[in-house]
């Protein structure tokens, strides 16, 4: 079996649907922009996520929507639908 062949079998089987259409949006960017999302994406598998920094504001945000969700308010289903077309999910 080639070795390139190997490789992309194992790269295509043990990543999600999701993380698969991500990349292939990053591979679309320059360079420069597929270099930042990269150290980015390393930073974060790098680190212990409970330890990011967050702003106050990015905080309350999550506070925030953390009490409507527990109180039940959630976007309906048919503005997600349309914000996912946009997007192209």
């Amino acid at each position: 079996m080639d070795l390139i062949w190997r490789f992309e079998l194992c790269y295509t089987l043990s990543m999600t649907k999701l993380l698969d259409q991500a990349i292939a949006k990053i591979r679309e960017l320059a360079d420069q922009d597929q270099d930042a999302i990269a150290i980015a994406v390393l930073s974060m598998t790098a680190a212990d996520a409970s330890t990011f920094p967050i702003d106050t504001g990015t905080r309350a945000a999550i506070r925030e929507g953390l009490e409507q969700a527990e109180r039940g308010e959630f976007v309906p289903d048919d503005v997600v639908a349309e914000s996912d077309k946009r997007h192209g999910i």
